[in-house]
């Protein structure tokens, strides 16, 4: 089965490359990446291109327009090319370890989505490992228990892996576990419920609005802590000004109980589904721009 690892990124390429050189020790080789990118100026294209060569597997940049926060809309974009069955949504500053593509596919089950787990890095210990391109995916554990003890990274439980079996799937774990940096669900699923909601611009709660649909579609949570932990590099807090109306858009999404997302892959036009590109060499497709009002709720996101 062929996983897609969708990683959302904004201006943050030397983030991103710690990224994929996680994805690029994986221990499981049978995924493909497509990297959703909401904007990001030319720094971002040249550090992927810098790891051609290096991945061995397929990779493509999926980009839009920068008009602010819309990871919701990239992520759209991103799972209308994916080819995989499965899909393994990262931020774009979130490192995986070398067993983390093999964890999630022997979590992967249908009728479910798998919510991870993250272990937060200090600002000064994130700051020196972009400068030193620390390779963190490289890390032992004794390594991450030093890494601890030191105050680098805040807690240690995201880097085990526990067995829990039927555990993982508590009949009480709810869409509020759901997180967007790192969590995993059958595409089909992702297809019927049309993906993210685009009506969620600016910061918060687009992946709150997928796990409640996703949840009203009867797809249940499983638990993927204990085994699917990344390594979060510390980032500024993000502008909240938007929480207020993306907050009444999930609070609607709750009460209706929708399903559909208002604003979904089916809005976009002239969607194609390509095969990634080859880790060749040969330059990345990239998404065209976006043509007409965006008002009438229609994006170009052909590539």
């Amino acid at each position: 089965m062929l996983i897609s690892v969708i990683i959302a990124t904004y201006n943050r390429p030397d983030a991103l490359v710690a990224v994929l050189n996680g994805l690029r020790r994986q221990t499981d080789r049978e995924f493909e990446i497509l990297i959703a990118d909401d904007g990001s100026d030319v720094k971002t294209s040249n550090a992927i291109h810098s790891m051609h060569g290096k991945l061995g597997v397929p990779i493509q940049r999926i980009w839009q327009p920068d008009r602010g926060f819309r990871a919701a809309a990239i992520r759209n974009r991103a799972i209308a090319k994916a080819q995989g069955e499965y899909i393994i949504f990262l931020d774009g500053d979130c490192v995986p370890r070398p067993e983390f593509i093999a964890r999630h596919r022997k979590l992967a089950e249908p009728g479910h989505y798998v919510f991870g787990q993250r272990a937060l890095l200090s600002e000064q210990y994130t700051d020196h490992v972009l400068k030193t391109q620390i390779d963190l995916s490289a890390k032992s554990i004794p390594s991450l228990i030093a890494s601890r003890l030191r105050g680098r990274i805040n807690r240690l439980l995201p880097f085990l892996n526990v067995p829990l079996g039927p555990f993982r799937k508590f009949p009480w774990y709810g869409w509020q576990r759901l997180r967007g940096c790192n969590f995993a669900a059958w595409r089909e699923d992702l297809i019927r419920i049309d993906g993210f909601d685009g009506a969620y611009v600016g910061w918060g709660l687009e992946d709150s609005d997928l796990a409640v649909r996703l949840a009203n579609a009867g797809v249940r949570a499983k638990d993927g802590r204990l085994s699917t932990g990344v390594l979060h590099l510390w980032h500024p807090v993000s502008d909240r000004s938007a929480m207020t109306e993306n907050l009444r858009h999930l609070q609607k999404a709750v009460s209706t109980r929708a399903i559909k997302a208002g604003k979904g892959i089916s809005t976009l036009v002239k969607v194609t589904t390509q095969p990634a590109a080859a880790d060749t060499g040969a330059s990345l497709p990239v998404a065209a721009p976006e043509t007409g009002n965006e008002d009438d709720g229609k994006e170009n996101a052909s590539g």
